[in-house]
C-alpha cells in the first residue's frame, strides 16, 4: 500500500511507528503547531514531514491517531472540523470502546478503524503488535501498511471496540499490577521484611492473569480474602500508603460472598462478579 501518513503525535510511541513506516519509503507527516521542543527532535529523528493540521488533513490518506488517552476524543474533533473525509481514520489510543464508538460516530464520512497497541514501541529490537477492529478490506490495507516492519499486525473482526476493549482488558491487569506490586513492596520495605517478600515473589514465574481456573477458586475464598485486604489497607495506611486499591479490591470479593466454598465454573464465577448478567456485547 502506497500512503501518505497524519500521525497525531509523535509521542516516544508514535515516532517509532513513524519510523517504521519512513524506512519503508512511507512519507509520514506530524503537526509541529503548539507541540514541544521534545516532540519535534523526536519528529525529526524518526524522519517525520512537520506540516499544518489543515495540510496534514488534506494531504494524508492514513490518519493514525496516537496520543494520550485523554486527548483522543479532542484530536478526532480537531479532525472532523478540518474536513476530513473520505479517508481512514486509525484510532490506536488506549480509549474505552464506548468512547471508540464516539469517535467513528464524529468522523461519519470516513472510515474509521479500532485499533491497540500491544507492546513497547518498535525500537531495538521490539515488536508491539497492532491490533485491529472494523472493517476488513481496511484493515488488510493497515495490515499492508506495517509489512516488513517491526509492528506486527492481528485483526479481531469488523466489529468497533474490540480492539480497544483487548487492550483495557490487559493494561488494566498490567498497570493495576505494577501498583499493588509498588505499595505491596513499600508496606514490606516500611517493616523491614522486603528482601524476605522478594524471596517469596521468586517462587512464582507466571502471571495469574494466565490462570483463569483461579477466578472460580478466587470466588470460593472471597469471603476470607476480603476481610484479609480491608486488614491489609489498614497495614498500607500505618505506612503512610495509598489503600483506596485496597479497600476496592475487597468491595470486589464481597460480590463473591455467598459464593463461600462452592464449586463454580468461570462462567458461573463472572456472572455472580456481574450481577446484572451478561452485558450484551453489541454496543
Amino acid at each position: 500500500m502506497t500512503a501518505t501518513v497524519g500521525l497525531l503525535h509523535p509521542g516516544s510511541m508514535g515516532a517509532a511507528f513513524g519510523a517504521q513506516l519512513r524506512a519503508r519509503g512511507i512519507t509520514v507527516l506530524w503537526c509541529s503547531q503548539g507541540r514541544s521542543n521534545v516532540s519535534a527532535r523526536r519528529a525529526e529523528r524518526a524522519g517525520l514531514e512537520a506540516d499544518t493540521l489543515p495540510s496534514l488533513v488534506a494531504r494524508a490518506d492514513v490518519l493514525l491517531a496516537l496520543c494520550p488517552p485523554a486527548a483522543a476524543e479532542d484530536v478526532a474533533a480537531q479532525v472532523s472540523e478540518q474536513g476530513f473525509a473520505g479517508k481512514m481514520y486509525l484510532e490506536a489510543n488506549a480509549i474505552a470502546p464506548e468512547r471508540m464508538r464516539r469517535i467513528a460516530e464524529r468522523l461519519p464520512q470516513s472510515v474509521v478503524l479500532d485499533a491497540a497497541v500491544v507492546g513497547s514501541p518498535p525500537v531495538d529490537g521490539k515488536s508491539p503488535t497492532l491490533y485491529l477492529s472494523g472493517p476488513g478490506e481496511q484493515a488488510a490495507e493497515v495490515e499492508a501498511l506495517f509489512t516488513d516492519t517491526a509492528v506486527r499486525t492481528h485483526f479481531l473482526g469488523e466489529e468497533i471496540g474490540k480492539a480497544s476493549a483487548l487492550k483495557l482488558a490487559y493494561s488494566s491487569y498490567q498497570k493495576v499490577s505494577r501498583v499493588l506490586a509498588a505499595v505491596a513492596y513499600g508496606a514490606a520495605d516500611a517493616y523491614g521484611v522486603s528482601d524476605e517478600l522478594l524471596a517469596i515473589a521468586a517462587k512464582r514465574t507466571q502471571s495469574y492473569l494466565v490462570e483463569t481456573d483461579y477466578i472460580p477458586k478466587t470466588a470460593a475464598r472471597a469471603w476470607r480474602w476480603g476481610p484479609e485486604l480491608e486488614d491489609a489497607a489498614a497495614l498500607l495506611a500505618d505506612a503512610g500508603l495509598p489503600n483506596a486499591l485496597m479497600h476496592a479490591a475487597a468491595e470486589t470479593l464481597a460480590r463473591w460472598d455467598a459464593s463461600r466454598d462452592k464449586h463454580l465454573d468461570i462462567a458461573q464465577a463472572l456472572k455472580i462478579l456481574r450481577p446484572e448478567g451478561d452485558r450484551d456485547q453489541g454496543g
